[in-house]
């Protein structure tokens, strides 16, 4: 296998070498030549002289001795008054002044060390100046991109151009599609070194054809493997490599696992070597090493902070030590891997709110529920996907898979609860796909979440042995009515038949990358767009706007759990027309046709959320389940909850519209009493001064408004015969407040109680709806006794 990393390894020494040996094998060599060359000077001159080192790609030649060909310095010095620009050479006469014999001494030393530094005589294998060895030298516990450590080249950027890619390991940041390793041929047939560790991305910010896709090749790694159907979790700023298979022709023989992780920011690999699991609910009792396996379904959630690969298997290209002679061991259990800086209460070494430190915390979860029982089988090559919701930290479903000899239900799916680490089994109604291995699945959000939609494209059928059949359908199961829904793409340009596909969602359409398409086609694009809303292939990405970073719908952006890539997707018809709502949302079927019996889904339910158009009216409105069925399919009785809950509702609101009715009408009787009062208060304020009133107390009726600390005058204006009544205080001041008949006051006066009813009038203060709203039988009593 070609050296992409400027290291080299001796294929040939026996045993396994530690990581941190070869780290620091490398740093010696590096580290030797450059003071060597420079005490070598000093010898030379009594002056002080400053060496200039040689920059080859952005990397110094502190290490030309180890290469096969001269390197030169260049020396300038302070002393002289001329540039002494002739090159140093190791060839040339003797500069030193030192004896002859100390020189040849020296000379042959530094021949003769780097010869045997690559042999067992001195029982340390290291980096070879006598021709390239396979193999890249790992490093424990550092930059895999440090410069103090960088090859002697500069890394090559991955070639965007190839006959075809598939197998690969992806994962989408902030509308960006990471993928790395995988195959990929560079013409027509090509079956050997296909293996590749190339790394490139795609931007989703911008709209793109899908013959000239928006593709940046990122520098090959020197630490990362070359490994294929693995799985690559992200955070919000990390990658991580996890699994894969080595390259089988040639063979390759793998490496002990170390967790490779990608740091955006920075742009390096960083090795997380020897991992061992923790213990957990559920777990494997931890403290055992970490293994790779291979072809294994992954999917990673980065709100929870974590990373999930279940099933899989181990061979002589996963494990380091297994025989060829020994028989593939297909898995079933979930490995979880908490990322740094996360908290996990299903481990105990996170107990209490602890988060995980740079290293991450891996737990194997193997007697979760039906787990370790026989109707849970092993398999390998199916997909994993997260649905919010349900439980408490979401859910996760297992789809298709299989081994070499039998395959998973389709019609039966695996459900994962994830707080309670336990696993379920849910089945599904409608015609479903046919066995397969090797699909690729994403899911998308309705706008009111009242349904996930699982998108399955693509798999192969590998039986019988040889004859593998690839395909090209596309198949929704609907959460969680948990019914398959067949996509008809009739008519529509659908790409060739394939396996080994990666699959993305963004802006509401599924981005399919690569993919094995069989023998019969030479090369394939393997660039391809779906619209997950009007259910069409199409020739090009459209990238919206107004999205935020996770690419939420806009009713869930407050919301972390939110599923990512759905920002502008619809329910389509074809699902409206079976769990009912529109294109928003509000479905009508809000739990499994075939009903559950335990489990989340029998009783958890999905997060909805209200979705508002531009003026603010309410879109959708989630409804209430009109299936409550058994296994059999055959409904079965019982309170229906929602409807009692809105018969409630509207009882409550029609109570409360007959008091404001009510209200209503107090309040204007009491007003028109009010207003009464007043003009007949005018009318006899402007009378003849013998004129009587009842509506006027006495002369000898303690009033204060007649007891001589005031008066009323009338003052027209003489114009029209508009006039207003004056009531001036003992200080001379005027109010322009008339004086209302206090002859209705009581015998018993103001202060009594039942009477009081009476005294907004006598006060001269306007009835209120909110005093009627708040004192309804005041309010009574005073119309009532008018």
């Amino acid at each position: 296998m070609e050296d992409t990393g400027g290291y080299f390894d001796d294929a040939s020494t026996e045993g396994l070498m530690s990581q941190s040996q070869r780290a620091d094998e490398h740093g010696l060599t590096t580290s030797t030549n450059p003071t060597t060359l420079r005490n070598m000077n000093r010898l030379q001159r009594p002056r002080r002289s400053k060496f200039t080192e040689i920059d080859v790609d952005g990397e110094t030649a502190s290490t030309s001795l180890q290469q096969s060909f001269p390197v030169s310095l260049s020396r300038s010095s302070s002393c002289d008054s001329e540039t002494d620009s002739e090159p140093l050479s190791m060839s040339a006469t003797p500069i030193f002044s030192l004896h002859p014999r100390l020189y040849m001494l020296t000379l042959l030393v530094f021949i003769t060390i780097p010869l045997l530094y690559d042999t067992r005589w001195i029982g340390i294998p290291g980096a070879s100046v006598i021709g390239a060895k396979a193999g890249v030298i790992r490093r424990s516990g550092v930059l895999a991109g440090d410069s103090s450590l960088t090859s002697w080249q500069k890394r090559e950027d991955t070639a965007t151009d190839v006959c075809s890619r598939f197998s690969g390991q992806s994962a989408l940041i902030n509308g960006t599609i990471y993928m790395y390793g995988g195959h990929a041929t560079q013409e027509p047939g090509q079956k050997d070194n296909t293996w590749t560790n190339d790394f490139f991305t795609i931007d989703l910010a911008k709209s793109w054809d899908i013959s000239a896709p928006s593709i940046t090749g990122l520098p090959q790694p020197s630490g990362p493997p070359a490994v294929a159907n693995g799985y690559l979790w992200n955070s919000y700023d990390s990658l991580f490599l996890y699994g894969g298979i080595y390259q089988d022709t040639p063979a390759a023989v793998p490496d002990p696992y170390s967790l490779w992780e990608y740091q955006i920011k920075s742009g390096k690999w960083v090795e997380h070597s020897n991992p061992k699991t923790s213990n957990g609910n559920n777990s494997d009792g931890g403290n055992q090493p970490v293994l790779r396996a291979g072809e294994g379904a992954g999917v990673s959630i980065p709100e929870l902070g974590r990373g999930y690969f279940f099933g899989g298997h181990y061979d002589h290209f996963t494990t380091p030590g297994w025989s060829i002679q020994t028989q593939r061991l297909y898995i079933k259990s979930l490995l979880e891997f908490t990322f740094p800086g996360y908290s996990n209460d299903g481990v105990e070494d996170l107990a209490g709110g602890k988060t995980a430190g740079s290293d991450g915390v891996w737990r194997n979860v193997t007697a979760g529920g039906i787990q370790d029982t026989a109707k849970f089988p092993n398999r390998a090559d199916g997909a994993l996907v997260h649905v919010p919701g349900f439980g408490v930290q979401g859910i996760l479903l297992s789809i298709g898979g299989g081994t070499n000899v039998s395959f998973s239900q389709m019609n039966v799916i695996d459900v994962y609860d994830i707080a309670t680490s336990t696993w379920y089994k849910q089945a599904t109604s409608g015609d479903y796909p046919k066995l397969r291995v090797n699909p690729c699945a994403v899911a998308a959000s309705a706008p009111d979440g009242s349904s996930t939609n699982i998108y399955v494209y693509g798999g192969q059928n590998l039986l019988p042995y040889g004859q593998q059949i690839q395909y090209d359908d596309m198949w929704i199961l609907t959460v969680p009515s948990f019914t398959w829904i067949k996509v008809d793409t009739t008519g529509q340009s659908v790409p060739p038949a394939r396996v080994g596909a990666s699959c993305s969602i963004w802006d509401g359409q599924i981005i399919v990358v690569g993919g094995y398409t069989g023998p019969d086609l030479s090369c394939d694009s393997g660039f391809y767009i779906f619209s997950a809303t009007e259910l069409k292939w199409q020739n090009n990405f459209n990238a919206l706007s107004g999205g935020n970073t996770q690419n939420q719908q806009v009713s869930q952006q407050k919301d972390l759990t939110g599923l990512s890539g759905s920002f502008g997707y619809e329910v389509p018809g074809a699902v409206q027309s079976v769990i009912g709502g529109n294109a928003k949302g509000g479905a009508t079927i809000t739990a499994p046709a075939q009903a559950a019996t335990q489990g989340p889904l029998a009783t958890g339910k999905p997060i909805t959320y209200t979705v508002t158009d531009s003026n603010g009216a309410v879109v959708t409105q989630t409804g209430t389940s009109s299936v409550t069925g058994s296994g059999s399919g055959k409904g079965k009785g019982g309170p229906n909850i929602g409807a009692i809950v809105a018969g409630v509702v509207a009882g409550c609101f029609a109570v409360l519209a007959a008091y404001l009715g009510f209200c209503t009408w107090v309040y204007r009787r009491q007003l028109k009493l009010y207003k009464n009062h007043v003009a007949m208060a005018q009318r006899a304020a402007v009378g003849a001064p013998n004129e009587k009133s009842a509506f006027l107390p006495s002369s000898t009726e303690g009033s204060s408004a007649r007891n001589g600390k005031g008066s009323l005058t009338d003052q027209s204006s003489g114009i029209g015969g508009s006039s207003r009544i004056t009531r001036t205080n003992s200080n001379g001041q005027d109010s322009n407040v008339p004086p209302l008949p206090t002859g209705l006051w009581p015998p018993g006066g103001r202060n009594s109680t039942a009477n009081s009813s009476n005294e907004d009038l006598m006060m001269g203060q306007e009835p209120s709806f909110v005093g009627v709203l708040l004192n309804p039988r005041r309010s009574l009593r005073v119309i009532n006794r008018d």
